[in-house]
């Protein structure tokens, strides 16, 4: 197991960039199948351009380091790369993303719902917002807008459309990687005071969603943390897979296969 707080006292435990990718090439170096893994980060995370089109909003996800000042965030794309590229069929990742705009953080491309469907791009809602726009510049007479409004639509809708099915075919992986994030890619992740102790009001949710049943599925899991949280906190948690997903089968995070853990 690596930990790495930023209180410690030994420089190479400390949360760096550096330190970051260093403890996550470890945990996943030399994976058989059949070993387990499990990632948890804890920190902040935010948004910035995506630059290579396999986002639908148009922002690649990020974590901050305690160094991002000098040394920079750690996007989506290189998180993906470093821990669920390298990974081969019959391993397990089991990631958790407490932190803002966490959804897609780990560029896994297949999101359920608490339903246990998959979620695709809601070209249907875009559409809708794109219509309105230009319904309501027509009746103030701005017709350049209407031409404006349906053009940013079109647009929109087309990004989006070729954004998920790059993301499909480039992300997906025949390792078994279960991400669950602390909100949707534009909600923040609230910290919480539990018992005196400064913890993620996501993390916190899903120890408490699993003590309460040790034994759920997937989707009752993912509905069990939201619960918990909706009582105080708006971010929705996501469940996120590197292919598709039987959300109906139990839960399974620690046992005698679980060989490596990073926790930042």
């Amino acid at each position: 197991m690596i930990i790495l707080t930023d209180d410690q006292h030994d420089p190479i435990l400390i949360p760096t960039k550096a330190n970051i990718i260093r403890a996550m090439q470890w945990l996943v170096s030399g994976a058989q199948p059949n070993d387990s893994l499990f990632l948890h980060y804890s920190g902040h995370g935010g948004q910035t351009e995506d630059l290579d089109g396999d986002e639908e909003d148009g922002n690649d996800e990020v974590i901050y380091p305690v160094d991002f000042k000098q040394a920079g965030h750690l996007v989506d794309d290189d998180l993906h790369n470093i821990v669920v590229k390298p990974l081969v069929a019959g391993v397990r990742l089991t990631a958790i993303f407490d932190s803002c705009h966490s959804g897609s953080v780990l560029d896994l491309p297949y999101i359920y719902s608490t339903k246990g469907i998959l979620k695709e791009p809601n070209l249907a809602a875009e559409a809708g917002q794109g219509l309105l726009k230009a319904i309501t510049a027509y009746a103030t007479g701005n017709t350049g807008g209407v031409a404006s409004a349906l053009m940013g639509f079109a647009k929109t809708a087309y990004q989006g459309n070729s954004s998920y099915k790059k993301t499909v075919e480039t992300k997906t992986s025949p390792a078994d990687v279960i991400m669950w994030s602390g909100s949707k890619d534009d909600q923040t992740s609230a910290d919480a005071t539990i018992a005196s102790k400064a913890t993620g009001a996501m993390s916190y949710a899903f120890v408490t969603a699993l003590k309460q049943d040790p034994k759920q599925s997937y989707v009752e899991l993912l509905n069990s943390i939201r619960d918990v949280l909706e009582t105080k906190y708006s971010q929705k948690p996501q469940l996120s897979c590197s292919h598709p997903l039987d959300t109906d089968l139990l839960f399974v995070i620690l046992g005698d296969s679980l060989k490596r853990m990073t926790t930042l």
